[in-house]
């Protein structure tokens, strides 16, 4: 009792009170700096470490998991064959210099591709990766945003290889474009992350941009999704006002392709779930997070 009106009078005089070693009571906890670090953010590899080794290939993916990168994203196309292969582009112009438009042909045709060289000389002979082969390469706890660029007629031969692949559904968020890919998805895989992929566009007279959150919500809501992956470095929609209304609606939020480190550590600030990016491991070294 003694102790407590000394401790008492002394704040009363502006001195510090000194208690005794056997004072059982805990030291109250530092207030938190203003410059603390943003909140973790998953850091997802756009195609794999792209920006350093050729896009969707076995190359960029495993750069990445030797990096250390959380998660990876893909894109898959079916073949003539009616096998799924890795591919942003519906055919190979860009990344091998040939033109086969990937619905016309079969997977060996395609594995005859060289889709390293135009990136660096030393990637020649890199191939376009069947899905089997990539998911082969998820190291233990990794993951793959897997991005159907394609209709609903993709998704039997996705489950097929998900099944094969043995990973585990939260290993394997599913992501597209495509509303009814994302439907039919969801349907098939209950247990699989599935998100609505979305970009914005402003409006030359009115200056608003479009989709708004509330539409974009209610397409995923009605598809039963799990949330939405938006584009966000160009466009500033995504916003405080964006976050909240997607937090509201009980939904998750991922975003992409955020080289910037500015604008990733804001994101991050916000709140989102994860940012998508060409350089995986050097933005994580921005963002403060550990190898």
């Amino acid at each position: 009792m003694r102790s407590h009106l000394f401790a008492v009078m002394c704040l009363a005089l502006g001195m510090p009170a000194v208690t005794s070693a056997a004072d059982p009571r805990p030291e109250a906890a530092p207030a938190p700096s203003a410059a603390a670090k943003p909140a973790a953010v998953e850091v997802v590899g756009h195609r794999g470490e792209s920006h350093d080794a050729p896009e969707n290939t076995l190359a960029s993916y495993n750069l990445a998991w030797s990096r250390h990168d959380p998660a990876c994203e893909l894109d898959v196309h079916l073949t003539k064959d009616g096998k799924l292969i890795v591919s942003h582009d519906p055919d190979t112009k860009r990344t091998a210099g040939t033109k086969v438009v990937i619905k016309d042909a079969t997977v060996d045709e395609l594995k005859k591709l060289d889709v390293g060289s135009w990136k660096d000389p030393k990637f020649a002979g890199e191939r376009l990766p069947t899905l089997d082969e990539a998911l082969a390469t998820i190291p233990p706890g990794g993951r793959f945003f897997l991005e159907v660029k394609i209709g609903p007629e993709a998704v039997p031969e996705l489950a097929k290889c998900i099944e094969r692949s043995g990973r585990k559904p939260e290993q394997l968020p599913i992501i597209s474009f495509n509303l009814e890919s994302c439907r039919a998805a969801k349907a098939a895989l209950p247990k699989h992350p599935v998100y609505f992929l979305a970009s914005f566009k402003q409006d030359k007279a009115t200056k608003k941009w479009a989709p708004t959150a509330d539409e974009l919500i209610a397409k995923a809501k009605d598809a039963k999704l799990d949330g939405l992956d938006v584009e966000a470095a160009k466009s500033p929609v995504v916003d405080a006002a964006f976050v909240k209304a997607v937090r509201a609606a009980g939904m998750g939020l991922y975003t992409w392709t955020i080289d910037d480190p500015a604008r990733a550590k804001e994101l991050a600030a916000l709140g989102v779930d994860g940012i998508t990016t060409n350089r995986a491991a050097w933005l994580r070294e921005q963002l403060g997070a550990e190898k």
